[in-house]
């Protein structure tokens, strides 16, 4: 926090710190109770503004790519977008090494038609998935795991890898890319927003599409710092020289 708000002061600091880890626990606490929510529930907590966005590409026979961060409650958001939309959502995940935790995690994000991809399988599934219409959920704002293969650029004021699935897949199938924006209500209340960021990413040039959404995210964060997930150690690795 220091590096990314070098203008803030020790104490205003301390209080973001504060402030974040009293979000921290809220999000904790709600993604236990995701184990059991009802559908009516988690509609009711976390309402999409603008599901008609989608009805356009329906009409137009594409697929699309959503692209988010981990601000407010994202497991819970990324759910209840599911139900909302008439794609079929579709989420990228690490698998955890905790088998049980593994198991109970895929089933609280699949309770409700989400389907769950693999990091490792998003090249097969892509290839194979092209005659439905799906939109796939990208976390924006995870480290990635070979610092040479990401995208560098300075986020939050700090050189950052950004992983590039994102924008290499919405290049390959030219799949329009929205921005998933999550708002806190009130506590335990949500609602998210989408964002166009690019029609036709087959159109753009390097770097454009992460760019775009890596700006995305670093607008949503400073309107509300203490929303973000600030322990994930975003800042692991440093640019390659060649970079």
């Amino acid at each position: 926090m220091r590096r990314a708000f070098p203008e803030r002061s020790a104490a205003e600091i301390e209080q973001l710190a504060k402030q974040f880890y009293q979000n921290l626990c809220d999000i904790i606490i709600e993604s236990v109770r995701m184990f059991s929510i009802s559908r009516a529930e988690l509609l009711r907590r976390c309402p999409v503004v603008n599901p008609e966005l989608f009805d356009t590409y329906i009409a137009q026979g594409r697929s699309a790519i959503m692209v988010a961060g981990h601000c407010h409650n994202w497991e819970l958001a990324a759910v209840a977008c599911g139900l909302q939309i008439p794609h079929q959502a579709v989420g990228i995940y690490h698998p955890l090494s905790d088998r049980f935790m593994d198991t109970r995690l895929r089933h609280s994000r699949g309770r409700f038609g989400m389907e769950l991809v693999a990091t490792k399988n998003v090249a097969q599934f892509f290839e194979n998935s092209q005659h439905r219409l799906t939109v796939t959920i990208f976390g924006a704002d995870q480290s990635p795991s070979d610092p040479k293969r990401a995208y560098w650029t300075t986020f939050l004021n700090q050189d950052t890898g950004v992983l590039f699935g994102t924008e290499k897949y919405a290049v390959q199938y030219n799949y329009p890319v929205l921005f998933g924006k999550v708002s806190k209500l009130r506590r335990g209340y949500y609602q998210m927003e989408f964002d166009v960021l690019s029609e036709n990413p087959a159109d753009t040039t390097y770097g454009t599409i992460s760019e775009l959404h890596t700006r995305a995210l670093e607008t949503q964060i400073l309107e509300d710092p203490a929303a973000w997930l600030w322990t994930h150690r975003r800042w692991k690795h440093q640019r390659p020289a060649h970079t």
